[in-house]
This record gives structure tokens, C-alpha cells and sequence, in this order.
């Protein structure tokens, strides 16, 4: 164990700095994801760029997580971006669909509207087990990533839910914090969902 892990180690033993430290470090990610997050295309890399600095606080007690982020995200976007960019156009095709169906009446219009809503859920789902997946394992392929966001995803009902429950409440939850929303509402989730990874053992 490094120093800086047992850093980590014996602050989670006083509670102030274990909340503290899951606040402030999430945050600094946050800012990096937002940052990364501009040029529209690079949200999935900057997820999982953010995903890799946070495991790296949390298993190796490495605090640079802000530039953590910035450094990881160079080797993500190389190999993420053709994913990222099927993947931005498939979310507004449906966001385009849920705001034309909102404001529609009738049996179909709520089916295709809950459908398309579903269908939004479920990416936003696997977007985050993606990003967790490539984090904890940096060095498989595109291809592993993905079959390993699926089972990690879809392949349990607790970590479905789990990862839901956190990418729903993340926003909300930080509601009171100022810019909160905007600094939690991606890496809380992955923070979830890597806790969740640490409780799971793939078959």
C-alpha cells in the first residue's frame, strides 16, 4: 500500500474527511468532465477520463484527480470517439423525440413517448457502465469495454438499479450545492457505479 493509499485508508476512518473527501473529489472531476464535455462529442471520453481519476483516488490515494482527468482523457478520446459520436447522435434523436411526444395527447403518443423515455434511460444506463468498465480496466479494447458495460449493466438487476438510482437522484441530491447538478450529475454516477464494481464478481 502506498502512502498516499493508507492516506486515504486512515481518513475514511473519521467520518467529517470520508464525506468531505467524496464531495470534493467527485467535484474536481466534475469540473474536468464539464471542461472536456464541451466540444459536444467528447462527453464519453471525458466520462470515462473522469472514471479513471476517480478509481485512482480510490484505490491508489492519488488526489490529482482535476488533472488526472485532463491526462486520461487524451488516451480515451483516441479510441472512444467513433462511440461517442454514434452515441450523441443516437441520445438527441431520442431527446428530439421525448420533447416532440411531451407535447402530444393519446394512447400512442404516451406509448411511444414512454418507449423513447425508456430508451433514453437505458443508454444513459450503459453510458455509465461503459465509462467504469474502461476505467477499472485501461488497457482492453473497444470491444471488451463494451461487452463488459452489458453484463455489468444488464446482466444484474441490482446493478441496473443501482446505476439508475444513481444517475436519476445525482442531480437532484446536489440540487443545494451551488453548480452542483452541473459538477455531480456525471461523475457521481460513475462514482457509484465503481463502489458497485467492487461488490461484484464477474462470472
Amino acid at each position: 500500500m502506498t502512502a498516499r493509499a493508507r492516506e486515504v485508508a486512515r481518513r475514511r476512518h473519521r467520518p467529517i474527511f470520508w464525506w468531505l473527501d467524496y464531495l470534493a473529489y467527485p467535484a474536481m472531476a466534475g469540473v474536468a468532465f464539464v471542461v472536456l464535455a464541451l466540444g459536444v462529442v467528447t462527453w464519453l471520453p471525458a466520462l470515462a477520463a473522469a472514471g479513471r481519476a476517480l478509481d485512482g483516488w480510490r484505490t491508489n490515494g492519488d488526489t490529482s484527480v482535476l488533472t488526472g482527468t485532463f491526462r486520461a482523457f487524451r488516451r480515451y478520446a483516441r479510441v472512444l470517439m467513433p462511440h461517442a459520436v454514434v452515441s450523441t447522435l443516437a441520445l438527441a434523436l431520442l431527446a428530439i423525440d421525448v420533447i416532440f411526444l411531451s407535447g402530444r395527447s393519446g394512447p400512442v403518443a404516451l406509448a411511444l413517448f414512454m418507449i423513447c423515455l425508456g430508451l433514453v434511460l437505458v443508454l444513459l444506463i450503459y453510458h455509465v457502465a461503459l465509462a467504469v468498465v474502461a476505467a477499472t480496466r485501461p488497457d482492453e479494447s473497444v470491444g471488451e469495454w463494451i461487452r463488459g458495460a452489458l453484463w455489468f449493466a444488464f446482466g444484474s438487476v441490482t446493478r441496473g438499479t443501482a446505476l439508475l438510482g444513481a444517475i436519476v437522484a445525482a442531480p437532484i441530491c446536489s440540487l443545494p450545492i451551488p453548480l452542483g447538478p452541473l459538477l455531480f450529475s456525471a461523475t457521481a454516477p460513475v462514482l457509484v457505479g465503481l463502489l458497485v464494481l467492487d461488490r461484484t464478481n464477474p462470472q
